[in-house]
This record gives structure tokens, sequence and C-alpha cells, in this order.
């Protein structure tokens, strides 16, 4: 079966951030057609405007402006000592910048905004002392949660992850990956509409992980806007629908994951085929350069890099006559790769979304 993933289908919508305009309803004979609906920009959960921060002649983040969409989950990425932990911090009210300024669902950032927002560091901290329930519990009513209903959402938690055993245990009772199960669900039990998380699936074996995805998904699917912190960039793949990324203080890429893996890709294709590999080179020629080939059990697998003005029809039209064709897939770059090329940029301005080199 040949596979061809269409360039526009899709990603238009995302790219731009709008929704399509409403087609006109059928009206009676002699009535004017309705004018079609303007397009809505989504609601903006969080807006950074040139946000610069210094800690002595250190200059943690340098101008950096940003939007996080309601209702989506953004990464936020980036290598060590990039600012990320900063913007967290500005974000959640921890430190202030030194110029510009963060709007929160429209307004201004106020002391009381806090309250609306859960944040989980990177550092993990709880009291190894106390008892889990009884600590879960001064964490709610720190946010503002009636004992009563903190209890009830606690145990409703706990009994969903089968945790009650663990209500009555001390801390240091806890494994690793058990205490941050704990916090995960004390940070989220008073339903922010902001969910900041650093590094979340740090120390979780591959069950628990796919708890937290799930429940993630959950959240976002119920209207909470999560911000994601992380190097993994299998889980941004798999979560993140926006993503931002900072080096060296500055933001050097933002936008729409799906948009920004087509703008970097490379016109490669994946070619499944019986024949010589001669074959395959001599029909390409003008419109593709053999990258790679590998002999397999049922089949040869090549890399094509299309040339710049040549389309895959063109190409399969003149493949066809010389090898038996089984299967066409366009690589598109993961993560991963665009991350390491992004930062990897000599002059990290210039890597916008729109730029694939």
């Amino acid at each position: 079966m040949l596979e061809h993933e269409d360039e526009q289908a899709g990603y238009m919508v995302a790219s731009d951030h709008t929704t399509g305009t409403v087609a006109p309803s059928a009206v009676d004979a002699g009535d004017a057609a309705p004018l079609p609906s303007p397009r809505t920009q989504p609601r903006r959960m969080l807006h950074l405007e040139q946000i610069v921060k210094r800690y002595g002649e250190h200059l943690a983040l340098d101008h950096v402006t940003m939007d996080v969409q309601a209702g989506r989950v953004f990464g936020l990425l980036g290598p060590n000592g990039a600012g990320k932990t900063t913007l967290i911090r500005i974000i959640t009210r921890i430190t202030g910048p030194d110029e510009g300024h963060v709007l929160l669902d429209g307004h201004a950032m106020r002391p009381e905004d806090v309250a609306r927002m859960g944040y989980l560091p990177e550092e993990r901290g709880l009291y190894k002392k106390m008892k889990v329930g009884e600590q879960a519990i001064y964490l709610a009513r720190l946010k503002g949660m009636p004992r009563a209903e903190a209890v009830k959402r606690l145990r409703a938690w706990f009994e969903r992850w089968e945790m009650m055993s663990w209500w009555n245990k001390k801390v240091e009772e806890l494994s690793k990956g058990m205490a941050q199960k704990v916090q995960f669900i004390t940070t989220v039990l008073h339903e922010p509409k902001l969910l900041i998380l650093d590094e979340p699936f740090s120390g979780f074996d591959p069950i628990n992980a796919e708890l937290i995805r799930k429940e993630l998904l959950r959240m976002k699917n119920d209207g909470t806007t999560v911000m994601l912190s992380t190097h993994n960039m299998g889980s941004v793949e798999e979560l993140c629908d926006d993503i931002g990324l900072i080096d060296r203080s500055r933001l050097v890429l933002e936008g729409n994951v799906r948009d920004i893996r087509r703008q970097f890709a490379t016109n490669t294709y994946r070619i499944e085929f019986k024949g010589t590999r001669m074959a395959l080179a001599n029909a390409l020629s003008f419109t593709g350069e053999l990258l790679d080939v590998r002999e397999q059990e049922e089949y040869t697998v090549a890399r094509v890099q299309l040339a710049k003005d040549a389309t895959l029809n063109t190409v399969i039209r003149q493949l066809l006559p010389a090898v038996e064709l089984h299967g066409v897939q366009e690589e598109i770059p993961r993560m991963h790769e665009i991350f390491i090329r992004a930062v990897s940029e000599t002059e990290p301005a210039n890597v916008t979304a729109g730029m694939t080199e």
C-alpha cells in the first residue's frame, strides 16, 4: 500500500490557531443568505510578553514572549540551564520578572491567581514523618479547600488508584514512585485551571507513567490547561499540542507540534520495493537522491530525498516501470531530532516554527 501524508489536510487550522467559518444554513426562498460566522481566536490561558530576568550578570531570560492556549497541553522544552525553571518560577509568582509582564486568562497576574494553579516541581517535597492522608489533607487546605471536601476528593482519588492502604503510612515508608503519585494527587486535587508539571514522569515505571499520562489527557478533555516541562521527546509527541523551546535564555522555536514536525521535514521518503538497487537509482535520475539502501527479508528498503522541484507522484511514475513498489512513506522528523537541530543553530533567534534550516 502506498502511503503519503497530505501536506495541507489537517494542518491549516492548527498552524494559525483558528477555527473554520461556519457554512451558511439553508434558508427559505427570498431570504438573504446569512453571513458566515467570523473566525474566532482561541482563548489564551497564559500570555508572557517580553519577559527578562537577570541574576547578577547572568541573563536567565532574554525577552521571551509566549502564548499558552486554554484547554491544551503545552510543552516547555530546552536543554539544562536554558531558563525553563526561571520561567516557571515567574509564572507561579515565586519570583518576578525584571522586565515584561504575565497575563493569566486575559488579566494581569494577581496574588490570588496562584490558587488557580497546580505546580509539581521536579524536586518533589513531602514531609517524611507525616502520614500520607494527614499530609494530603494539609496540602489541600493550603489551597483553600474545606477539610470535608478535601477528604472526600482524596478518598476518591486514593480508591481509584488503589492507594487506600497507604493512607496511614508515613511518607518515609513509601517508594519514590509511590510518593510521587501522592504528590501528583495533591497537586491536582483542587482542580486547577492551569497545571504546571516539571518532569512529571521522572521516577515512574511504565505502568504508572501511563496512569499519569491518561490522567493528564482526561484533565485536558475537562478543560484544564497543562504546561509540561520535560526532556522526554516521546512524551512531547504523545501529549503536547504545542511547544515552546528555550535555548540560551531565548525562545527559539514555538508552535503546533504537528506543524513543526512537518516544517522540519526534508522531503525524504522510505520506499519498500523488489528489484535491484541499480534499477532504482537509474529510475530516480534528476528527481531524487538515493540516501540509503537496506536489504530486508522480504523487501529492499531505500531512503530517497526528492529533488527540490520533484513531486512524489512524478517519482512514483518513474519507479513503477523499473521496480516493484510495495510501500512509500514520508519520513517526518521526530521531536528528538528537531530539538537537537534547533538548539544546535549558531543563531538561535533565527530558528522559528516556519524555518527548517
